[in-house]
């Protein structure tokens, strides 16, 4: 029951990692899922350029990342096409103001890769200071 477009969370991950033996990359996720500041891909500017890294045997998503709007006219669009409020926003498209370079950004969930390469039960189990129900504070 999934078609081109619908978000999918981290069962939707799960199941797909269940389907390989290693890691492997989810590409040019659509834009109405993913934030305003990822560059349009060219090719099908109905999608971001982007990636996911998905761990194998369930473990889902390790690692995400895009290229980044640089135009500061594009980048004002987004904004405004996302529904979101300019002034919110102002300080950061201050940065591409007076011109930008071409860039990229990306993110790695330490602890995800640790449970994944450790082939941990949970994620919590790599966190140093998990919040359980008895602890809130580390």
């Amino acid at each position: 029951d999934f078609k081109w477009g619908d978000d999918f969370g981290a069962p939707d991950e799960a199941y797909l990692s269940e389907q390989f033996d290693r890691p492997f990359f989810i590409v040019n996720y659509p834009v109405a899922i993913k934030p305003f500041y990822m560059k349009k891909n060219p090719e099908n500017p109905l999608t971001y350029l982007c990636a996911d890294v998905e761990a194998p045997e369930g473990y889902g998503e390790i690692m995400g990342g895009s290229e980044r709007e640089a135009d500061y006219d594009t980048l004002k669009a987004q904004i405004e096409e996302a529904g979101l409020n300019l002034d919110d926003y102002s300080w950061y498209l201050d940065l591409r103001k007076y011109g930008s370079v071409p860039h990229s950004g990306f993110g790695m969930g330490f602890e995800r890769v640790i449970a994944w390469i450790c082939k941990l039960d949970h994620v919590r189990e790599a966190v140093p200071f998990p919040r359980m129900i008895n602890r809130m504070q580390p």
